[in-house]
């Protein structure tokens, strides 16, 4: 059958599950998961005859959204906090996947643009950090911890106020990409930019692994989590930039809805790095190499399972079942 006669001939049928999903027609649980058994078969003959067809991304969108609604209407008593983040966010990274790459390769981009903005220009840190935080670091450099910065302050205090300022800068992120997406590039582009100019700087001056050993102790989370959240706000720019079969209104009221919940799930890692680095970087030159490697390549390795393998895993379980 081809493409075009397809559609014709299923398009009713994807209309009202269209309706389903956004709550226009009321469905009770047995017909949610009927529903999503037929929405599963035309996907898959969908995949197996026009597998680079958009039609393909539309079905798969519509049978993840109504796996979601059935998850949400099933007469169990399940936590609905766990099934966020075991199931629910999961699911939206899967389909979003592609905002997350975008994310990452602009992140290392924009790393790179500030690493080689520092090499050739000598005045360029001072520029993005500013003449007296760069002093200080000399300063702290000359007196062999680099990472005397992160030692001042109460830990406690330390903590709520780191917190509560990655907090909004990843809000930035993510509600500035209502503005087209445009507004969370320009924040993630200063922030990397920063973060280039900041590591070469260390490496300039000779420290460059004692300062590997403070900053991304609680900065393989912090960093990793505003990344995702970028991705959240260009998954907000693009339902408003392209609606697709949707209606624009309609499309920004599910670009919002999903978006916001990939941005809620960074919020306990970005509390967690808070933690950290209240905490525990302070103490990073006193430790061995050894804990602190750990330390970084442990909270790496879980927020990059989380949001870069885990959902793949969700996903095989939803549409093996």
């Amino acid at each position: 059958m081809r493409e075009v006669a397809f559609i014709k001939q299923n398009k009713e049928k994807w209309l009202e599950f269209e309706l389903a999903i956004f709550g226009k027609a009321k469905k009770n649980p047995d017909e949610l998961a009927n529903l999503y058994i037929q929405m599963m078969n035309d996907l898959s003959y969908a995949q197996t005859y026009y597998p680079k067809s958009k039609t393909v991304i539309y079905l798969n969108y519509l049978a993840s959204q109504i796996y979601q609604k059935i998850y949400k209407t099933k007469r169990t008593e399940k936590n609905r906090l766990i099934e966020f983040f075991k199931t629910e966010v999961p699911l939206l990274l899967y389909d979003y996947r592609r905002y997350l790459l975008y994310a990452f390769v602009l992140f290392f981009l924009t790393v790179g643009i500030g690493v080689v903005s520092a090499i050739y220009d000598q005045n360029f840190v001072r520029l993005i950090l500013g003449d007296y935080y760069v002093n200080m670091t000399l300063e702290n450099i000359k007196k062999g911890n680099p990472m005397a910065v992160y030692g001042s302050g109460s830990n406690w205090g330390s903590f709520i106020g780191i917190t509560m300022n990655n907090l909004y800068v990843g809000a930035r992120c993510y509600i500035y990409g209502i503005f087209f997406g445009i507004g969370t590039f320009y924040i993630f582009l200063q922030n990397c930019i920063m973060l280039g100019s900041f590591q070469y700087f260390f490496y300039e001056q000779n420290v460059f692994w004692k300062s590997v050993r403070g900053i991304w102790i609680h900065g393989s989370m912090e960093i990793f989590a505003i990344v995702i959240e970028t991705a959240a706000g260009f998954i907000l720019g693009a339902s408003i930039l392209f609606p697709k079969t949707f209606s624009r209104i309609n499309s920004f009221k599910i670009g919002f809805k999903n978006s916001f919940k990939i941005f809620l799930s960074t919020f306990p890692f970005t509390i967690s790095a808070g933690f950290l680095e209240g905490f525990i970087t302070r103490y990073s030159i006193q430790m061995p190499n050894w804990l602190s490697s750990f330390i970084i390549l442990f909270t790496l390795s879980i927020i990059s399972f989380y949001y870069l393998i885990y959902p793949f895993i969700v996903h095989k379980k939803t549409t093996s079942i």
